[in-house]
């Protein structure tokens, strides 16, 4: 069997830029002596995998847990680290490389879209191409379609609404399941972390004026009950066709996450000069 070559670190970061996707692209800066490979090699690194490589061992495996600990922090950084590779890493080329990581942050939303039907599949089929992370959830397993792309996670659960705790802070719910009192359940399960980003619900002004009774009945104050969006979508987009009802709620949800980005502001990246540690 012929294997497909190895995937190149720029096909990856382009992978991961696509998709929002935190990861940190190392370089060789500077070799002086013997090295395992010669300046501007490059190797990216993600949380659960590597591309390419700065030619292997000890200098990589310390490469890597120090790229894994900026992505634990997910924040726009740089910095230069200096390796002698004889006596800190124990390999016998003896010289001394810089290394220069570029850690990029995360930019991905996530969206939590409850329902596989007709107007699921679209929602979802739109919202593989955007940089968001995506948890797709319903009951029934044959729903799903046989291939799920790849930043899309489908969650076959019997109840739903007991993954909203799963969810992360900020996480985009949409809620379009099959069953009215499903959607409720989901419903008053997100109003009760009370951490998302935003939470629509299809459905009527009919549907929507019954769950916001209901929800003032059960003692939910107007502010949360005013969070919902009921109907969902962007009004500017007509028709009922699968296709069209998730354009429009793609649309609102555009408009969502695009607002909540920005009005958060991003850490200063250092000076590289700042980060330069002499090892």
């Amino acid at each position: 069997m012929i294997q497909p070559p190895p995937q190149h670190w720029s096909a990856a970061a382009a992978s991961c830029q696509q998709y929002g996707h935190a990861y940190v692209l190392i370089t060789v800066l500077t070799v002086h002596g013997s090295a395992p490979r010669p300046a501007g090699s490059k190797m990216l690194v993600t949380s659960n995998e590597q591309v390419d490589t700065i030619g292997g061992g000890h200098l990589e495996y310390a490469a890597i847990a120090q790229a894994r600990q900026l992505l634990q922090a997910n924040i726009a950084v740089q910095r230069i680290e200096k390796y002698p590779l004889g006596p800190s890493l124990g390999q016998c080329c003896g010289g001394r490389v810089s290394l220069l990581y570029e850690c990029f942050a995360s930019a991905a939303a996530t969206v939590a879209v409850f329902g596989a039907g007709h107007v699921g599949r679209a929602l979802v089929g739109i919202l593989a191409q955007l940089p968001v992370q995506v948890r797709w959830l319903d009951s029934r397993v044959d729903e799903f379609p046989d291939v799920i792309p790849s930043n899309v996670q489908g969650i076959v659960a019997e109840q739903p609404e007991n993954e909203v705790a799963t969810l992360p802070a900020a996480t985009f719910v949409v809620v379009m399941s099959h069953q009215h009192p499903l959607d409720y359940a989901v419903v008053k399960a997100v109003l009760d972390r009370g951490d998302a980003a935003y939470l629509g619900v299809i459905g009527s002004l009919t549907k929507a004026r019954r769950f916001r009774m209901r929800l003032a009945h059960q003692g939910y104050c107007q502010e949360h009950i005013d969070f919902i969006q009921c109907p969902i979508g962007n009004s500017s987009v007509p028709g009922k066709r699968p296709m069209e009802v998730a354009v429009s709620v793609a649309a609102e949800l555009i408009a969502h996450y695009h607002h909540c980005r920005a009005r958060l502001i991003p850490p200063a990246a250092p000076h590289l000069a700042e980060l330069s540690n002499e090892h």
